[in-house]
């Protein structure tokens, strides 16, 4: 058994949380606090006194993982490793999120605790793939659409890190101007997916918020052709064994037939699998672990970096 503490850090809040694991079933008993998301300083502080009481209640903490909102530099050759680079939220930019917590819970055991850091993306999709959607598979890949749209990937059990980490949300999907003359939201690109199809972008294009669309809006045809351009190109670039799509946005009832829909028409019939028959129904799923799949994959993280369990 290990006791392992988990930080889920998003832009407005985070979630604390502290289990005692085996490392083979999702803990079923997670004590969890939740701290606004403000400066820097105070919100790792209050972290750090959260993980404190919750692993002094367990007798102490192993390990400590975290799923951070980004972009962070994830290269641990680096001297920033662990920080949030550039973001738009302000004064976060440069945050030593991994350093501040492994050097303030360094005293609690010898040789510190180690710290495991990685995207929020990336954590939920470790998640999944260790306890929901995607359990037992080699590859897979998790994706948030919300006020945002995320881009987790795993390939043999372990997210995938390169020159950065995936940011698939910025995908450079086909915008056919004559159905679709918005635009798009996205600073950097325009019509990416994000930029078309995350859910500030759907309300900039009809005027309302996206909760307060009918599931028959076409809108939504507008959504599932473009999250089904980018399950194509997944599928075409990566070849993940399955698609769990997920947030606010994503979970909108009805939505992920349109995404099924429309991915197979792009697939084209050109790759040829059991797993893509059935309209693509086991190939593309809703998440198992639903809002908890962040703060699951921190768990997760925290498990893996703690090494062999104490005797």
């Amino acid at each position: 058994m290990k006791r392992i503490g988990a930080v889920e850090l998003g832009g407005t809040k985070a979630v604390v949380g502290a289990a005692v694991m085996d490392g083979t079933a999702r803990p079923q008993s997670i004590e969890t606090v939740r701290i606004p998301t403000t400066t820097p300083e105070e919100t790792l502080t209050r972290c750090v006194e959260t993980l404190r009481a919750l692993g002094g209640r367990m007798g102490g903490l192993d390990a400590v993982g975290v799923a951070s909102f980004g972009p962070l530099q994830l290269d641990p050759h680096r001297p920033e490793y662990g920080s949030i680079t550039r973001t738009p939220k302000p004064g976060w930019s440069g945050a030593p999120v991994r350093d501040h917590l492994a050097n303030a819970l360094g005293h609690l055991k010898e040789g510190g605790v180690p710290v495991a850091i990685d995207t929020d993306v990336n954590g939920a999709a470790v998640g999944e793939g260790r306890w929901g959607a995607a359990q037992g598979l080699d590859s897979h890949v998790y994706v948030t659409v919300g006020t945002g749209i995320g881009v987790g990937v795993v390939v043999g059990g372990r997210p995938q890190h390169g020159l950065v980490h995936p940011e698939g949300g910025h995908l450079l999907v086909r915008r056919d101007p004559a159905r679709d003359a918005y635009g798009g939201h996205c600073p950097y690109h325009g019509d990416c997916l994000e930029g078309l199809a995350c859910g500030p972008a759907i309300e900039a294009r009809v005027g309302r918020p996206a909760t307060d669309l009918a599931d028959d809006h076409p809108v939504w045809d507008l959504v599932g052709d473009y999250l089904g351009q980018m399950a194509a190109n997944l599928l075409f670039a990566l070849s993940p064994q399955r698609i769990v799509i997920g947030g606010g946005v994503g979970g909108r009832p009805g939505l992920l037939d349109r995404v099924r829909h429309h991915a197979q028409r792009h697939i084209g019939g050109y790759i040829d699998h059991p797993a893509l028959t059935e309209g693509l129904a086991g190939f593309i799923v809703p998440p198992g672990l639903g809002a908890e799949a962040g703060l699951a994959g921190a768990l997760a993280l925290g498990w893996d970096a703690a090494g062999p369990a104490p005797s």
